[in-house]
């Protein structure tokens, strides 16, 4: 049931809402041409991904 807005601590609120973070991205070297680029991803730089050319560049 709802309860009235005055009637509750603004702390409550504020407490509950503690967790809302953000947190960074997964930031690594790629193995191949040493950019930064995002865990799991194809490198945006050179087009590997595990080894391999997934993309190809120009």
């Amino acid at each position: 049931m709802p309860v009235p807005k005055r009637r509750v601590a603004k702390a409550r609120g504020r407490k509950r809402r503690a967790h809302w973070k953000l947190t960074l991205p997964g930031i690594v070297n790629c193995p191949q041409c040493h950019e930064v680029k995002l865990s799991h991803r194809v490198c945006p730089n050179c087009g590997f991904y595990k080894g391999r050319e997934a993309v190809p560049t120009k």
